[in-house]
């Protein structure tokens, strides 16, 4: 109603505007105050104009905009509770992106997070809900110090040994045959050939593994008859250290994490597990005046392992995970609970705590 007039109708005035706008005959000749406004600006506006009469208030467009942003809060919340792990990725908690850690330079103080851990690895994305997803690649992973001159290497000789302490590492837990079950020939020529012990071992192991002899404790080993890879990427978290043995020889450790995503080797499978497999190795670049060794191999002075859903109290020369099916029907470890990616404890205090207690339970794969 306008000041001091009279109401026209709301069907009147409706039909008023649409007969104004497009010209046609019979439209009041004597129109209100309201009417000749309305009119001047039809005359004087191009385009369409908004009907005078119309309500806008104030603050639509803000009103228009939490509307939208309310919506895609209701989108998201449903993307939530439908696929949690998606939002995840998007902020760099799936398991795909994210900054890549740096190079490990010495013993962590605690064990990785675990938010991530409730999300499952897909073949697309197969570090998935793992800490391993900002790990290196392969030897990237691997941290090797600096060289300095100790014992009877110079420093030239030592940064030699770091590399090939790195070359038998790769060739021995990275390479793609060795992976599928190859004899790792490249590895075995790195380790002194004069060692007895070890070349004993090393026979047997490949002949008949047992639990003394088992070649897992120094090679990563698949059945591609049962299982097989996702993608050409092992995920690695270590470092190398060195100081002086005896009789002045270096004696490099190596301490290294690798992650392997499989799946069932039949043909179209998608069920992705992961196997984890923590080594500690010593090995001495012995003087070649003062031990029986062939240049450019090492002696070993210790091995030790530790896995995850790699296999118990069976020993078949081959990493055997288990999967969805098998683990549900498997008996509950009965040995301690481990965290694979607790690399805060030592390989020592790790073989501590299982003792003989049998096979642990893993926290997270």
């Amino acid at each position: 109603m306008g000041k001091g007039g009279a109401s026209i109708p709301d069907e009147e005035w409706e039909r008023f505007l649409r007969e104004s706008e497009a010209g046609a005959q019979g439209a009041p000749e004597e129109p209100s105050a309201r009417a000749r406004m309305v009119a001047r600006r039809l005359q004087e506006e191009t385009g369409r104009p908004e009907p005078w009469r119309a309500h806008q208030p104030a603050r639509r467009r803000r009103g228009k905009g939490w509307y939208a942003v309310g919506l895609l809060v209701a989108l998201a919340l449903v993307v939530v509770a439908l696929d949690p792990g998606r939002v995840a990725d998007w902020f760099g908690g799936g398991g795909g992106e994210g900054a890549q850690a740096a190079t490990e330079s010495q013993r962590p103080g605690q064990a990785p997070p675990t938010e991530a851990a409730v999300l499952l690895p897909t073949v697309e994305q197969p570090f998935r809900g793992s800490p391993a997803a900002r790990w290196g690649d392969g030897t990237a992973g691997i941290g090797l110090p600096e060289a300095r001159a100790t014992g009877w290497m110079s420093k030239a000789q030592v940064a030699q040994a770091l590399d090939r302490t790195r070359d038998f590492l790769a060739a021995s837990s990275l390479d793609a045959g060795v992976l599928r079950g190859e004899r790792p020939r490249a590895a075995i020529a790195l380790i002194n050939p004069h060692q007895r012990d070890v070349q004993d071992y090393l026979a047997t192991a490949f002949r008949a593994p047992s639990r003394e002899n088992d070649p897992l404790l120094l090679f990563s080993r698949f059945d591609s008859t049962k299982v097989r890879l996702v993608g050409d990427v092992v995920k690695a978290r270590g470092r190398v250290t060195y100081e002086e043995g005896d009789r002045g020889a270096v004696e490099v450790t190596s301490d290294v994490t690798y992650v392997y995503p499989v799946v069932r080797a039949a043909a179209g499978s998608d069920e992705v597990v992961r196997t984890i497999v923590r080594r500690e190795i010593v090995m001495s670049w012995d003087h070649p005046a003062k031990v029986v060794i062939e240049p450019g191999t090492f002696s070993l002075v210790s091995y030790k392992m530790d896995t995850t859903n790699g296999g118990c109290d069976t020993v078949t020369g081959y990493l055997t995970p288990e999967f969805g099916a098998e683990r549900a029907a498997a008996p509950p470890g009965d040995g301690p609970e481990v965290d694979p990616y607790d690399r805060s404890k030592s390989m020592d205090a790790r073989m501590r705590e299982a003792g003989d207690a049998g096979c642990g339970r893993a926290t997270r794969s």
